[in-house]
């Protein structure tokens, strides 16, 4: 296949991100910024993206859509939500981090991750950093939350990280950022990053457009 046939398949056949995965129509806004901080933690353990989606719809559907709501929430009523999504042997310290994470949204960018944006001042080096700060997100996690919002902060663009670029090179795409940024436009980059972290963590997926 060409690279556009390639970008093309793959874009139309798993072009979800994981946002809208769980239900998350990602603005620059505060409520669906701190939802993907949520699905970020939610995605920061060995469990699948799916049922980290799964849960994500879960404690949005529960409330817990801002971190005012998410720190005033019961621990046990997190810890049953994520039961609902079948998010279980790490159900009760998420429920744990997700409420500290939540407090610390409040105390340091008070509630609104505009800030964390604001603060890290066009570095992405810088707001990984930041994100870090966050409990149970560590490296993937910060490259997660990057990954998704570069489609709502546009100086993040293009944020292709080491495990899509990875991908793209197994695929025979060009695979640094800026090859893979110009494969698509720019409204495109967060879609074709999940695509590419989906299909690494696919053998199956992997294979298939492989052998086409």
């Amino acid at each position: 296949m060409t690279v556009d046939t390639t970008t093309s398949r793959l874009l139309s056949e798993h072009g979800r991100t994981y946002a809208e995965e769980a239900g998350i129509t990602l603005r620059d806004k505060p409520s669906p910024l701190y939802r993907l901080l949520v699905l970020t933690v939610l995605c920061s353990i060995r469990i699948s993206a799916e049922t980290a989606a799964k849960a994500a719809r879960e404690l949005s559907a529960a409330g817990f859509r801002t971190p005012h709501a998410m720190a005033d929430s019961e621990w046990q009523d997190r810890v049953d939500a994520l039961g609902r999504a079948h998010y279980v042997r790490y159900d009760e310290s998420t429920a744990t981090a997700l409420g500290e994470g939540a407090q610390l949204v409040l105390d340091r960018w008070h509630g609104d991750l505009r800030r964390i944006r604001d603060e890290a001042d066009g570095d992405p080096r810088t707001l990984r950093q930041l994100l870090r700060e966050v409990p149970r997100i560590g490296p993937v996690g910060a490259d997660i939350f990057c990954r998704e919002a570069q489609a709502v902060w546009p100086w993040l663009r293009p944020y292709f990280d080491d495990r899509a670029c990875g991908a793209a090179k197994d695929l025979g795409l060009p695979h640094t950022p800026c090859g893979l940024g110009r494969l698509v436009p720019p409204k495109d980059h967060a879609r074709l990053a999940t695509v590419l972290v989906r299909v690494s963590l696919s053998k199956d997926a992997l294979e298939q457009l492989r052998a086409t």
